[in-house]
C-alpha cells in the first residue's frame, strides 16, 4: 500500500530512518570520542534513537524532543564555526529536512491534544535554523570588507622601455609585476565586455599526453604583434586587433604520457633596438651583428630552447644548432622529459638565464636543478650555477657533468636591470617527501630564492623559505620586484616571494633582508622517518596568507553531518600536530597542503598606489610514506625506467630511498574536500602596512561534479593561475574550478564583472591596448590534472565600439 495514504506505514518509514540515522551516528560519534574528538555525533545519535522510539509510540514528546536537538545543534554549529553559511549547511541540512518531512500531518495523525504545541515547538526551530542561515550567507566571518583609502594616481610612473600599450613578459615586464597602466576598461563600464575575437590552436589532449597536460599560457603582446605558444609547444603570432594567426614554428615535440608535465606557460622576447631595459647588462658592450634582432624564445618540453625570427617565424640560423639549443648537456641523465623548461626564460640584453622542472618523486636518478646563462644570440653557455654543487659556478669539464637532484627553478624567474640581478624561485631536492640522503650542499639553496648577477651566474644572496623541506613547500611562483614606501618614508627595492607555505616573504632585493619581519618559528615535534631528520624552526613572514593556521577537529567538512563525522574520524587518525608535521608510514596530514597557498600564477602590484593583489588558497593534502618491500622495490626490474612518472598525485615511486609516498588530496569517501570551504580567496595587501584590507571567497559550485551543473553559489573554490590588475582600479583573474573570468574592483575586492568560459581558465590573463582599445585576454584551455574541461580557446574582451 502506498505510504503517503497510509499514516501507520509512513510513520513507520520515518523511525526506519531516524533510527538508522541515530544508529550510524552512535557508532561512528562512539569512534570518534575514542580517538579525542567531539562528543556531538555520539549524542545526536542516542537523541535521534530516543526520538525513533518516541514517534513509533505517537508520543508529541517525540516532536519536543527534535526541536531540542534541532536548537543544539544550532547553537553547536554557531560555536565551532560561526556565521559561516557553508561551515552550518553540512551540521544542519540533514535534521532540517528531516524537521520539515515531520511537519507532514500524516505523520503525526493521532498524536492526541499536546501535539499542536509540539509541532509549534518544532516549527519555531526550523524556522530560527533557517533565519541562522540566512543571516550566514551574508555575514560571512571568513571574508575581511576593508577599503584602500589611496586612489590611483592621475599619472603612473613610466617603466623605461616599455610601452603602455604592450604586453611584453610574462608578468608584463620581467620584475613580474602583472600590473599595467591602461584605464580605458574601469570598474565603472567592465559589465559592458564583450568577445572582441576567439583564436582557436585546434590542439586538444590526446591519449599520448601526460595528464599533467595544461594551458597555463600569458600571451606576450609587442607592438603589432602577440605571441603565444599552445599545448604541443608550437609557437604562433597572432595580430593582437583580430586574433588571426600570422605564421607558427612547429618544434615537432615528441609528447609522451610519461612526462610528468606538458605545459607552455608563456614566450620570451627580445629586441636589439630597445637596450632601455637592459642598459645595467649592455654598458660599454657593442650589439652583436645578427639576422634576428628580434627574436622569440620557445621553451620545449621535452629539453629543447628555440631562437626564432618574430618577424617571419623563420629559425635564428646563429643561435645555437640552426636556431635550437639542446638544454640537456651537461645534465647526468637526459631521458626524454626529465628536465622540461615549462616557464619563459629571463632575457637581459646579453643573457638568456633559464632553469627548468625536473621529475617530482621520481628517483635519486634525475637531472641537475641547474641556472644557465646562454649568450642572447649565439646560445653560447655563458654561466652556470649549480645549486647542488660544491662551487655552484664551476662549469663541468669534459667527462663531468651537473650535479644530479640538485633544486631546480621551474618556476619563472624576475629581473631588475638596473641592478642587473636576476631572482630566482628554487624547489627542493627531489625526491621531494623523504631526504635522508640529502648533503649539506643539496639543501644550502633549496626552497629559496637567490639572487644571481645575470651576466655572471655570480650569488649576490640567497634568502631559504623552507628547510629541509619535506612537503614540497618550494618557492612556486615568479618573485615580484617593487619598490615598497616603509613607515619612515623611504622607499625600498624590495622583491615579493609568495610560497606554497603562505608566507609572502617581502625582502630587501639588494641584499635579502627582511623589510616585512621573519621570525623563526619553533614548529611541531614529531619523529621523522627512519634515516631522516626535521628542522626544529621554520621561518614565518609577518605577511601570511594561510586562513587558518592550524586545523582542528570543528574544521573538518561534509555534505552532510555523516561524512562530516567520517572527515572528523579520518583526521583523528592521521598524523598532524600542525604545519611542519613530518611525513609518516600512518599518513600525515599537510597543510597547506602541495597545491600551495600560492602557485605558479604569482602576484600584481601596483607599485603607483601601493597595492599587492592575491588569490591564496587553502586546501589540505595527504602524504603517506611506503617503505620498500616485495611490492614497492627500491629500484625497478630492470634498473631505472627512463621515464617520468606522468603525474604528481597518486603513488610516486622514489627510487633509491628508503620510502616510495602516495600524495593525494584530503578527501572524504564522497570525494569532496574534508576541510570545509573556503579553498580559495582574492585579497588585497596594502604594501606600506602590509596588512590585507580585503579578502573574498572566488569561485562556485557550478562545475564541481562533472556532468552536473549545480547552482553558482560562492563557495571559494582551488585555482591554478594568478591575477592582474590595471589603472582601471580592476583586478582580473581566471583559473578557478569553474569556467570562469572575473574582474574586482581594486578598492575593496567586490565582484564587478564575470563571464562565462567554454573550458577551464588555469591560466593568468594579459591586457594591452591596440589602435586605441583596451583589450583582456585570458587562454581558456583547460588543465588535465586539476580536472576542468580541456579545450583550445584564446580570448579577447574589449568594450563595444561606440
Amino acid at each position: 500500500m502506498n505510504t503517503v495514504s497510509n499514516p501507520s506505514g509512513l510513520r513507520n518509514f520515518t523511525v526506519f530512518i531516524a533510527a538508522l540515522f541515530g544508529l550510524a551516528l552512535l557508532i561512528g560519534g562512539g569512534w570518534l570520542i575514542t580517538l579525542g574528538g567531539s562528543a556531538y555525533y555520539l549524542i545526536a545519535g542516542v537523541v535521534l534513537l530516543v526520538f525513533a522510539g518516541l514517534l513509533g509510540r505517537r508520543s508529541p514528546a517525540s516532536l519536543w524532543l527534535y526541536g531540542l536537538l534541532m536548537l543544539a545543534t544550532v547553537g553547536w554549529g554557531l560555536w565551532e564555526a560561526g556565521t559561516d553559511f557553508w561551515a552550518l549547511v553540512p551540521r544542519l541540512d540533514i535534521l532540517g529536512v528531516l524537521g520539515l518531512w515531520l511537519l507532514i500531518p500524516a505523520i503525526t495523525r493521532g498524536f492526541g491534544p499536546a501535539l499542536k504545541a509540539g509541532k509549534g515547538f518544532l516549527a519555531f526551530t526550523l524556522a530560527f535554523a533557517i533565519c541562522v542561515l540566512v543571516y550566514s550567507m551574508f555575514n560571512d566571518p571568513q571574508e575581511i570588507n576593508g577599503s584602500f583609502a589611496a586612489a590611483q594616481p592621475q599619472q603612473a610612473q613610466p617603466i623605461e622601455g616599455v610601452n603602455p600599450a604592450d604586453w611584453p613578459a610574462y608578468g608584463r615586464t620581467q620584475a613580474g609585476e602583472r600590473y599595467s597602466p591602461l584605464s580605458q576598461i574601469n570598474e565603472k563600464n567592465v559589465k559592458d565586455l564583450k568577445v572582441a575575437w576567439t583564436y582557436r590552436s585546434g590542439e586538444f589532449m590526446t591519449s599520448n599526453d601526460s595528464g599533467e597536460t595544461t594551458n597555463e599560457l600569458t600571451p606576450i603582446k609587442i607592438g603589432d604583434n602577440m605571441f603565444i605558444c599552445t599545448t604541443h609547444q608550437v609557437l604562433v603570432a597572432l595580430d593582437p586587433a583580430t586574433g588571426k594567426e600570422k605564421w607558427r614554428f612547429d618544434p615537432k615535440l615528441k609528447a609522451d604520457p610519461s612526462f610528468q608535465h606538458l605545459t607552455c606557460r608563456g614566450v620570451s622576447y627580445y629586441d636589439q633596438a630597445n637596450t632601455a631595459e637592459f642598459a645595467a647588462s649592455l654598458a660599454n658592450v657593442a650589439p652583436a651583428q645578427t639576422s634576428c634582432p628580434r627574436k622569440v624564445y620557445l621553451p620545449v618540453n621535452d629539453g629543447r630552447l628555440f631562437a626564432i625570427n618574430a618577424d617571419n617565424g623563420q629559425r635564428c640560423s646563429e643561435f645555437a644548432d640552426n636556431g635550437e639549443l639542446d638544454l640537456k648537456q651537461m645534465h647526468p641523465y637526459t631521458y626524454p622529459g626529465g628536465l622540461e623548461p615549462t616557464s619563459p626564460p629571463v632575457i637581459t640584453g646579453t643573457t638568456i638565464v633559464i632553469g627548468g622542472s625536473v621529475t617530482d618523486n621520481l628517483s635519486v636518478h634525475e637531472p641537475s636543478g641547474a641556472l644557465r646563462g646562454y649568450d642572447v644570440n649565439t646560445g653560447e653557455l655563458k654561466w652556470v650555477f649549480d645549486t647542488g654543487a660544491e662551487n655552484p659556478n664551476a662549469i663541468p669539464g669534459p667527462g663531468q657533468t651537473l650535479v644530479n637532484n640538485s633544486p631546480n627553478a621551474w618556476a619563472p624567474l624576475a629581473y631588475d636591470p638596473k641592478m642587473d640581478v636576476v631572482y630566482v624561485p628554487t624547489g627542493n631536492p627531489t625526491p621531494d617527501i623523504w631526504g635522508g640522503n640529502r648533503t649539506p650542499n643539496m639543501e644550502r639553496y633549496a626552497s629559496a630564492v637567490l639572487a644571481l648577477n645575470a651576466t655572471t651566474g655570480k650569488l649576490v644572496w640567497s634568502f631559504q623559505t623552507t628547510h629541509h623541506d619535506l612537503w614540497d613547500m618550494d618557492v612556486p611562483a615568479q618573485p615580484t620586484l617593487a619598490d615598497v614606501k616603509t613607515a619612515s618614508g623611504e622607499t625600498a627595492p624590495a622583491v615579493y616571494v609568495p610560497t606554497k607555505a603562505g608566507n609572502l616573504f617581502v625582502l630587501d632585493r639588494r641584499d635579502g633582508k627582511p623589510i616585512v619581519p621573519v621570525t623563526e618559528m619553533p614548529v611541531p615535534a614529531g619523529e621523522a622517518a627512519p634515516g631522516d631528520r626535521v628542522s626544529p624552526t621554520q621561518p614565518r613572514s609577518a605577511l601570511n596568507l594561510t586562513s587558518i593556521q592550524t586545523l582542528a577537529d570543528k574544521d573538518m567538512w561534509g555534505a552532510t553531518m555523516f561524512d562530516q563525522m567520517v572527515c572528523r574520524v579520518i583526521f583523528k587518525r592521521l598524523s598532524y600536530r600542525g604545519q611542519y608535521t613530518p611525513p609518516s608510514e600512518q599518513g600525515t596530514l599537510v597543510f597547506p597542503g602541495n597545491l600551495g597557498v600560492f602557485e605558479w600564477g604569482g602576484i600584481s602590484v601596483n607599485s603607483d598606489r601601493q597595492v599587492a593583489l592575491m588569490n591564496p588558497m587553502a586546501l589540505p593534502f595527504v602524504s603517506k610514506l611506503i617503505p620498500r618491500g616485495p611490492n614497492n622495490p627500491l629500484w625497478p626490474k630492470e634498473g631505472l625506467t627512463g621515464t617520468g612518472t606522468g603525474t604528481e598525485l597518486g603513488i610516486q615511486p622514489q627510487y633509491g630511498v628508503p620510502f616510495g609516498v602516495e600524495i593525494n588530496a584530503f578527501l572524504s569517501p564522497f570525494g569532496l574536500p574534508c576541510k570545509e570551504p573556503a579553498w580559495g580567496y582574492v585579497a588585497g595587501v596594502d604594501m606600506k602596512s602590509h596588512d590585507v584590507v580585503w579578502r573574498k571567497r572566488i569561485g562556485t559550485i557550478r562545475d564541481s561534479l562533472k556532468g552536473i551543473q549545480l547552482p553558482p553559489l560562492k563557495i571559494g573554490v582551488p585555482m591554478l593561475g594568478g591575477p592582474i590588475s590595471t589603472a582601471g582600479n580592476l583586478m582580473f583573474i581566471a583559473g578557478t574550478q569553474d569556467n570562469y573570468i572575473r574582474a574586482y574592483n581594486v578598492t575593496n575586492g567586490d565582484l564587478v564583472w564575470e563571464e562565462r568560459l567554454p573550458y577551464g581558465g588555469q591560466a593568468t590573463p594579459m591586457t594591452y591596448e591596440m589602435n586605441g582599445k583596451q583589450y583582456i585576454v585570458i587562454m581558456a584551455g583547460g588543465h588535465g590534472s586539476f580536472g576542468t574541461k580541456m579545450g583550445d580557446a584564446l580570448i579577447a574582451y574589449a568594450l563595444p565600439d561606440k
